[in-house]
């Protein structure tokens, strides 16, 4: 039975899941991580911890943490991150900027890829950097 928790994809799996499949997993790896953050450091009461939760997901709020961690990243990660920024989206959000909404599909992607590399340690890593002075 496969351990959806914990997974460790062969190199040629993943390279063969689009950007687009890869943000659409760190999409939902960074949810977690904020929701589980939010809930941790005391704003649990529903429409408090709802509203923390959009302002740390939307697509503007991504791009400035991901330029907090770009310097920490490795050549291939940072391979990545492009690749998940250079995607193309067909669809922007009205509340989203262009280049907000490609640097959070990056970001996205390269928490998508490191998810399924089994690499969780280097995800909270960088997770942690991203939520300084928060």
């Amino acid at each position: 039975m496969t351990d959806y928790f914990h997974l460790a994809l062969p190199e040629d799996d993943i390279r063969a899941i689009s950007s687009i499949g890869l943000a659409h997993l760190g999409d939902g790896v960074y949810e977690l991580l904020v929701r589980s953050y939010l809930c941790s450091h005391g704003k649990a009461t529903g429409k408090d911890l709802h509203r923390a939760t959009v302002a740390l997901v939307r697509a503007s709020a991504q791009a400035e943490r991901s330029a907090k961690i770009w310097p920490l990243l490795t050549e291939e990660e940072q391979s990545v991150y492009k690749r998940g920024r250079n995607a193309h989206v067909h669809t922007i959000p009205a509340s989203a900027s262009r280049a907000d909404y490609l640097a959070a599909t990056a970001l996205e992607s390269l928490l998508g890829w490191l998810y399924l590399q089994g690499r969780t340690a280097r995800i909270n890593e960088l997770f942690q950097r991203m939520m300084e002075e928060v």
